[in-house]
């Protein structure tokens, strides 16, 4: 069984920094042949997106709308996800999603989802 629980996020000023954590639990994190991680957002009203991912080996993506601003990264012996948050602007509001892709040694993909942090960026 896997489990993703973020913490870490808040409210604060335009400008400001936050750094969202996930850790993850489960035993497939020992024995999985790849994946990779993701953190998604969603504004009120709107779709989830993707903010960043990151790959076991390190290949990272950001949305355009975060790059240069944030930071994904992960502690692999910690089985821990990380999103360093610089600049917070008001339209980085919203619930900020934790999201694991695991391949199993079965060779089955299995998408994981935590269950939300609410980031709040004020003017």
């Amino acid at each position: 069984q896997v489990q993703l629980v973020e913490s870490g996020g808040g409210l604060v000023q335009a400008g400001e920094t936050l750094r969202l954590s996930c850790a993850a639990s489960g035993s497939i994190f020992r024995t999985s042949v790849s994946m990779a991680w993701g953190w998604y957002r969603q504004a009120p009203g709107k779709q989830r997106e993707l903010v960043a991912n990151i790959t076991r080996g390190g290949s990272t993506d950001y949305a355009d709308s975060v790059k240069d601003r944030f930071t994904i990264s992960t502690d692999n012996a910690k089985n821990t996800l990380y999103l360093q948050m610089n600049s917070l602007k008001p339209d980085d509001t919203g619930v900020y999603y934790c999201q694991a892709e695991i391949l199993s040694r079965s060779l089955r993909w299995g998408v994981y989802w935590g269950q939300g942090t609410q980031v709040t960026v004020s003017s």
